[in-house]
């Protein structure tokens, strides 16, 4: 068999390939028209398409594939085709393009080929839920909690194409050799294997290994209760000499790093130039007339490498000399009335803005803690610091998963850290859009913590 059952087929890639790159020239023949010129505009932007989605991992979308990613490709792809266009026609001037025709050409495009992507993606998923096709026989080798969660998986989600046929109990009572396992991969045509870190010997997992190599069988690990499995790798070499990371920063990456930043900018201006140019003159002369005092705040947090920056809001309070110690609490009577409106519509967090355009803070990150609450959570809550890794945000996946304003008990600022720890590892540009859009409904809707 030249291509192997269950997998998808080796023609889905090439053939995507094609209806992609039939999409740009027809687009372009219609927009910018023929000659000589279409024919070197075929030529390089062929050539450069697959590049830029070789290196962009553009078309590598699997039954495992989460939406989000889906989404975060297609976003970064449309921003590189736009520059590749851009290129050939500045290149080429007489040809004398306008911008706004190569805009709309890019994302018409861009458009048609995402859904085009998508259609695909979800037909799979219906294809193998109702017909049952495309799937891929799979083992479960080890078994315990975990792995029986995994079975539950595979036979609750049909449209994963993952058809369970067997799990083997290596230890314990009922056990069996995992050379029985072997024996049954082969019978039956098992294409993937998942075995359980925790419930094999070195000896065994030797045996799996070269046993899944000789046979061409996909092997994949169910990480035990040991730490550093839970983590999200990054593999590299050193020469020859296989590295392991502890985790890997998607922000940390140039372009991602470059898109963040042209983001928060962006924003940053936006709020700065379209709200609070109109919006400071009046909350200073309201929260002037109620109470003596600054009308902003600013109080120093810490931020990426642990660095302590000073944080700006507006004023919500009565001056006092406890504000940098003790977090406001529901009914804390150093609120003012202006105060009240101003923290339940979150407006009092909008001069960080300008801590935004700084480069100290991002529009979506883990919120900044006053630097006694840091030092206090760093000695009692474990991981605490991992979130320093990168800039603090004026809202985050925490907060709009219901983990914002006062922290009543450990647990609160536990499940923080467990979703700032998620964020930083998963980071997408889609998924700061999500936040966002997500905290803007939450404050016109109003929270029972935004006090």
């Amino acid at each position: 068999m030249i291509f192997k059952r269950g997998r998808y087929s080796g023609f889905l890639r090439p053939i995507a390939y094609a209806i992609d790159l039939g999409v740009i020239h027809f687009l372009a023949y219609l927009f910018f028209g023929g000659g000589v010129e279409f024919i070197n505009y075929i030529i390089f932007v062929s050539i450069v398409w697959v590049i830029s989605t070789v290196v962009l991992r553009f078309y590598e979308i699997y039954r495992f594939t989460q939406f989000i990613k889906i989404l975060s490709l297609v976003a970064k792809q449309t921003m590189l085709f736009l520059l590749i266009v851009f290129a050939f026609y500045g290149y080429y001037t007489e040809m004398e393009q306008e911008p706004g025709t190569i805009f709309r050409y890019v994302f018409l495009t861009m458009g048609i080929i995402s859904a085009i992507k998508i259609s695909i993606y979800y037909l799979l998923k219906k294809y193998r839920r109702i017909l049952g096709g495309n799937v891929r026989n799979v083992v479960i080798v080890g078994l315990n909690e975990k792995t029986q969660e995994l079975a539950n998986f595979f036979t609750k989600n049909a449209e994963f194409g993952y058809n369970l046929h067997k799990s083997f109990k290596i230890h314990g009572e009922g056990q069996v050799k995992i050379e029985e396992s072997f024996e049954y991969i082969l019978k039956n045509d098992i294409d993937e294997i998942y075995a359980s870190v925790a419930d094999l010997t070195d000896e065994e997992m030797g045996k799996l290994i070269g046993f899944s190599d000789n046979n061409l069988k996909i092997l994949k690990f169910l990480p035990d209760n040991k730490e550093i499995y839970g983590k999200r790798l990054d593999f590299t070499y050193y020469g020859y000499l296989p590295i392991l990371s502890l985790r890997k920063i998607p922000i940390d990456e140039p372009f991602n790093k470059f898109i963040k930043r042209a983001f928060d900018i962006v924003m940053s201006l936006m709020v700065i130039v379209g709200v609070l140019s109109w919006l400071i003159p009046i909350l200073a002369i309201l929260i002037k007339l109620e109470s003596k005092g600054p009308v902003f705040f600013k109080q120093r947090r810490n931020g990426l490498d642990y660095k302590e920056f000073y944080c700006y809001k507006f004023r919500s309070m009565k001056p006092n000399p406890t504000a940098h110690l003790h977090q406001v609490k529901k009914g804390d009577v150093r609120i003012t009335r202006v105060g009240k409106v101003i923290r339940k519509t979150s407006m009092d967090e909008l001069p960080q803005f300008i801590n935004v355009l700084k480069g100290e803070m991002s529009v979506v990150g883990p919120r900044p803690h006053m630097v006694s609450h840091t030092h206090m959570y760093a000695e009692r809550i474990d991981k605490f610091m991992v979130r320093h890794f990168i800039k603090p945000g004026i809202t985050g996946l925490a907060q709009v998963s219901g983990y914002r304003g006062e922290v009543e008990s450990d647990e609160d600022i536990i499940n923080r850290v467990k979703f700032d720890i998620f964020y930083l590892e998963n980071w997408s540009l889609i998924m700061d859009l999500k936040v966002v859009f997500q905290t803007i409904y939450n404050a016109l809707q109003g929270e029972d913590k935004a006090y």
